[in-house]
């Protein structure tokens, strides 16, 4: 089988059960430590105020990136000013969005995007198809971390651009798995590791520190096969100074787990033949 008996560590959250059964026909062992959850801000008047304005007709354009955030904006506008107003006030806009998970959404609130970016759906491919837009007063609904070379590149081609952010990232309220999987990957125990969001490395690193094994997590992950679902996780583990071994052609967690199972093999002989 693909990964041929490979110890895989991911560490994804809400889809951690599909991550594990997922490795697990792709002929490896899996470790899946759930590493972040979705907790909404301190308050939602943030939120609040981007409504009225909305309602107020001060924005040409909406920036959709996550389907998780997109519902989460659309529950907490909903419960203040009643039952389908951000849909009715999305429709007297152009909407532009970052991929299949906010479309998904979004056609469940019976709008259809004018524009959606294109895979990989990295701030890249949004950013070229607003260009040639007019529009220039831009909402941005964000996602956790805040995107500034998305924010830049709007503000560049001479956009007013106006943030919105419903939820930010989180550790697990059970961090037990996050950290055994640190000190796993600091003791060489797994052969391959699998990030399908930034955070997820993010949140990695924090515990490792915690642990004080930090400089051991980053000895470990030198020698296991790193994969990273796209490009805009890729940018996110080089922030951390990390280069993915492996990405899938297409940035999706099928796509990840099956053709990083083909793959493995080959790459950890490279990696760990050319460190020996």
């Amino acid at each position: 089988m693909p990964f041929d008996g490979l110890r895989v560590v991911a560490f994804e959250s809400r889809r951690a059960a599909e991550m594990a059964e997922l490795i697990r026909r792709n002929g490896g062992e899996p470790f899946v430590a759930p590493s972040m959850r979705e907790a909404p801000v301190e308050s939602n008047d943030e939120a609040l105020r981007f409504a009225e304005r909305l309602f107020r007709g001060e924005f040409d354009l909406m920036v959709l990136l996550t389907g998780v955030g997109t519902r989460a904006l659309a529950k907490v506008i909903d419960g203040r000013f009643g039952a389908g107003r951000f849909a009715d006030a999305l429709r007297q806009i152009t909407v532009a969005a970052r991929g299949s998970k906010p479309v998904a959404v979004l056609r469940e609130m019976d709008i259809r995007p004018t524009l959606v970016a294109p895979e990989p759906n990295t701030w890249r491919e949004m950013l070229d198809i607003i260009r040639p837009r007019p529009e220039r007063r831009i909402a941005v609904q964000e996602y956790g971390r805040t995107n500034v070379d998305l924010l830049d590149g709007l503000r560049a081609i001479g956009a007013e651009v106006t943030t919105v952010r419903v939820y930010q990232w989180a550790l697990p309220d059970d961090t037990g798995p996050l950290r055994e999987a640190a000190h796993r990957i600091a003791r060489d125990e797994f052969d391959v590791v699998l990030f399908t969001t930034s955070v997820q490395i993010a949140h990695l690193l924090t515990i490792a520190a915690e642990e004080g094994i930090e400089g051991d997590l980053q000895s470990g992950l030198a020698r296991t096969v790193i994969a990273s679902v796209g490009p805009t996780t890729t940018e996110g583990l080089a922030e951390h100074g990390l280069t993915p071994d492996f990405e899938p052609t297409h940035p999706k967690m099928g796509f990840l787990v099956k053709e990083t199972a083909d793959a493995a093999g080959t790459l950890l002989a490279k990696k760990r033949g050319a460190r020996a």
